[in-house]
């Protein structure tokens, strides 16, 4: 499927779709390649917090000691900030290297052609960008000290009113479009940061309605189907809950405490595989329409479509 391609609204839709029809197989199993030694160490600091949470919160709520949290915190100081660090590293390197999978993964797309390149090569674009995805980083959170005023004051404007809310993805596709666009005009090493912030501007700019109401709906779509997924382990796991009460009405500790234990853990890994799955498809979005703007802008596809005219002559 060509990147390159001026779309409309509803292309900005089909396009996104027909291409994990085409290459999602390929697209989804990069993705876990790369990001997969991450989500195994979060989804077993995932399996210790829900222990955690089983007989230590839990616990002390059901056998009536609210202190049982800080004593044990007190007692394990040293552990509980070890866990907390780790899990904090962790997550922020898998959050980053996450956010940059679809721009760097459309990069080599767009240069290949197609899918002809594997994950050792993704890797190496890793390495390649690794000092521009980090100066993207500090120079997007300079950015949104002011961007993030200015939407906190429109998000609170809208909320006043019922129509206003229904208004609100548009302004989280629209931060959303800036930032990603930014990442990848940047990663194409031609322009300087700012240069890639004012770009980007420049060409939501060129369709900015049609483009952030396309990628709000996506995520509008991406939240509700994920909420519908993580409630179902919830569901279950309270329906398992009533099952253990006995015939006086009273429940048993253990039996609670193992429901609930594995309920967080099923949320928390449910909820974890199913977001980022969600989040690579609204990414994919962003992307389609990145390159379409682009497209639009530069001519690049047009361009390239007469050189080959004039080289076979």
């Amino acid at each position: 499927m060509q990147l390159y391609k001026p779309r409309g609204f509803g292309e900005f839709f089909q396009d996104t779709f027909a291409f994990l029809k085409q290459n999602g197989k390929h697209f989804f199993k990069h993705f876990f390649i790369v990001n997969g030694l991450f989500i195994l160490i979060l989804m077993v600091l995932g399996y210790f917090f829900s222990k955690f949470y089983r007989e230590v919160f839990f616990g002390g709520i059901v056998y009536g000691n609210p202190d049982a949290m800080d004593a044990y915190i007190n007692d394990n100081i040293g552990l509980f900030i070890l866990f907390v660090v780790v899990f904090v590293v962790v997550g922020l390197t898998a959050s980053v290297i996450s956010y940059a999978f679809v721009p760097i993964y459309l990069n080599l797309y767009a240069k290949q052609n197609g899918t002809n390149f594997t994950a050792t090569d993704l890797i190496q674009s890793y390495k390649k960008n690794i000092g521009n995805i980090f100066i993207f980083l500090i120079c997007g959170i300079l950015v949104a000290i002011p961007l993030m005023i200015f939407v906190g004051l429109l998000a609170f404007i809208l909320t006043i009113t019922i129509v206003g809310i229904l208004a609100l993805p548009l302004i989280v596709g629209g931060v959303s479009l800036y930032y990603q666009g930014t990442l990848m005009e940047y990663l194409e090493r031609k322009k300087s940061i700012w240069e890639s912030f004012g770009y980007s501007w420049k060409l939501m700019s060129t369709k900015f309605w049609a483009a952030i109401l396309c990628v709000g709906l996506f995520f509008l779509m991406a939240y509700i189907m994920q909420y519908i997924v993580a409630i179902i382990p919830y569901i279950l796991g309270m329906v398992e809950l009533y099952t253990n009460i006995d015939p006086s009405g009273n429940l048993n500790p253990e039996d609670v405490g193992n429901t609930v234990s594995i309920m967080m853990l099923a949320i928390f890994a449910i909820s974890f595989l199913v977001s980022s799955m969600l989040s690579l498809i609204v990414q994919l979005n962003i992307g389609i329409v990145f390159y379409s703007l682009k497209e639009e802008n530069e001519n690049i596809n047009t361009k390239s479509d007469i050189d080959l005219i004039g080289s076979g002559e």
